[in-house]
C-alpha cells in the first residue's frame, strides 16, 4: 500500500470537552462610552455562546498556567530545537502525524491562519509540531509533509528517536498508537505563554468548513498572552456552519473556468483530493487514471465522476490549477473547487482521497477511503 492509505489515515477521536471560559474570545479596549463598552461586551459573550454550541469547533480548555514539559528534538532541517529556547514567545505546539491526510492537514492550516490573523504581532508566535507518528519519524519525513503543506519555513516540525517522542506524548497526555496498521493519536494543540506555561489545550475535529473559526479561537487565545493585546485583522461569525449535503444544489466553481453543479436529479461519481497528496503518492498517475472510468461511464451509462479538490486545505489559491496545468494534458471530467469545505463536511469526508457515490434521489449509496483502480470504480457505481 502506498502511504496515503497505509498510514495517513487517522480516526476521529472526540474526547468530551473539560470546560469553557465564559470570556473565551474577549478583547479588552478602550471605549469612549460605556455603551460601547456594554456592546463590546455583548457582543464577545455572543461569540462564546457561539462557540460553545458549534459541534465542530474546540473553544478550548484550561490548563491552568501549569509548566509546560520541555524536549530536546530536531526540525524538518536536522536542527536540535528545545522548548526553552522559544521564551518570551507565545508557543502554539500541535502533536502532528507526518504521513497524516485527514485531520492533521486542517490543524496544521488553522495554526497559520492563527498567525497570520495577529498581523505584525504574529512574529512573537512560534508555530511548533511534534511528529506523532512512531514509523515515519526520520527528518525526511517531518520535511516531506512540512513541504507538501508549504509549512517549510512556518514552523519547526520536530521528530526524534522513538523512545525521544514517546516521552514527549506520555508528558503531553497524547495518545498514539498503531491501530490495525493505522496511526490513531490525540489531535491535540497546546498555547503556551511566553514563561513557558500551558494556557489553553484544543481538540481539532474533522470538519473543513470550521478551520478559519478555529483559527480565529486560536488567534484570540494568542492575542491575550501579548503585550498590549493585538486586534485581529478580521473576524468571523463562530456559529454553526452546516455542511452541503448531497440532498442539496450546490453549484462549485470549476478549476479551469464556469462551474459544476451536483446535487439530486442525477447520480454522481465524486473523489475529494487535495494536490498535496503529490507529496506521498503519484498524483498525477492516479487523476489521469480516472479519465478511463469517465469514458467508460460515458458508453455505459454509469454515474458522472466529478473530482473536488478541496481547496479549503490548499496550500495557495492556485494550487488545484496550477497542479492540473502541469499534468501537460486534459482530464477527462470535470474538476471543481471546494473553496468552503462546506460539501466536504455534507458528504462525509474523513480523508484525502475520498470517493462518494450518490444515487439521483441525493442518496449516499458507497463511500471508500483511499484510492481504488478504475475496474473497481466501475463495479461500486453499478450500485447507483
Amino acid at each position: 500500500m502506498d502511504r496515503t492509505s497505509a498510514a495517513g489515515r487517522m480516526r476521529r477521536r472526540m474526547p468530551f470537552r473539560l470546560g469553557l471560559l465564559a470570556g473565551l474570545l474577549a478583547v479588552t479596549a478602550c471605549s469612549a462610552s460605556a455603551g460601547a463598552a456594554q456592546g463590546a461586551g455583548q457582543a464577545a459573550a455572543g461569540q462564546a455562546r457561539a462557540a460553545a454550541a458549534n459541534p465542530d469547533l474546540d473553544p478550548g480548555t484550561s490548563l491552568g498556567g501549569l509548566a509546560a514539559p520541555g524536549f530536546r528534538l530536531v526540525n524538518q532541517f536536522g536542527q536540535p530545537m528545545s522548548l526553552s529556547q522559544f521564551r518570551g514567545k507565545v508557543v502554539i505546539l500541535a502533536f502532528t502525524d507526518s504521513e497524516c491526510t485527514t485531520i492533521c492537514p486542517l490543524t496544521t492550516l488553522s495554526m497559520v491562519e492563527a498567525r497570520d490573523l495577529l498581523g505584525a504581532a504574529g512574529d512573537q508566535v512560534q508555530l511548533l509540531g511534534i511528529d506523532a507518528n512512531p514509523r515515519a519519524r526520520s527528518v525526511a519525513d517531518v520535511m516531506a509533509y512540512s513541504r507538501a503543506h508549504s509549512m517549510v519555513s512556518q514552523w519547526d516540525f520536530l521528530t526524534g528517536s522513538r523512545a525521544q517522542l514517546r516521552a514527549v506524548w506520555q508528558a503531553y497526555h497524547v495518545y498514539v498508537q498503531i491501530q490495525a496498521g493505522q496511526i490513531d493519536h490525540t489531535p491535540a494543540l497546546f498555547v503556551i505563554d511566553q514563561r513557558g506555561r500551558e494556557q489553553k489545550l484544543y481538540l481539532t475535529q474533522m470538519a473543513y468548513a470550521s478551520v478559519g473559526q478555529q483559527a480565529q479561537v486560536l488567534a484570540e487565545e494568542a492575542a491575550s498572552l501579548l503585550p498590549g493585546h493585538p486586534r485581529l485583522a478580521s473576524q468571523r461569525s463562530l456559529a454553526y456552519i452546516g455542511g452541503l449535503a448531497p440532498t442539496s444544489r450546490a453549484v462549485l466553481p470549476a478549476v479551469h473556468g464556469g462551474s459544476v453543479t451536483l446535487g439530486p436529479g442525477r447520480p454522481h461519481l465524486l473523489v475529494f483530493f487535495a494536490t498535496w497528496l503529490a507529496e506521498t503518492t503519484d498524483l498525477r498517475a492516479r487523476l489521469t487514471a480516472l479519465s478511463r472510468y469517465a469514458r467508460a461511464a460515458r458508453r455505459g451509462k454509469l454515474p458522472r465522476l466529478v473530482a473536488v479538490d478541496e481547496a479549503v486545505t490548499e496550500p495557495s489559491p492556485d494550487a488545484a490549477r496550477a497542479y492540473l496545468q502541469r499534468l501537460g494534458k486534459p482530464l477527462g471530467y470535470p474538476v471543481a473547487l471546494d473553496t468552503s469545505g462546506r460539501l466536504a463536511d455534507g458528504y462525509g469526508v474523513a480523508d484525502q482521497p475520498w470517493y462518494v457515490l450518490t444515487s439521483a434521489s441525493g442518496k449516499i449509496v458507497w463511500k471508500h477511503d483511499g484510492w481504488l483502480p478504475v475496474a473497481a470504480l466501475e463495479a461500486a457505481a453499478r450500485r447507483a
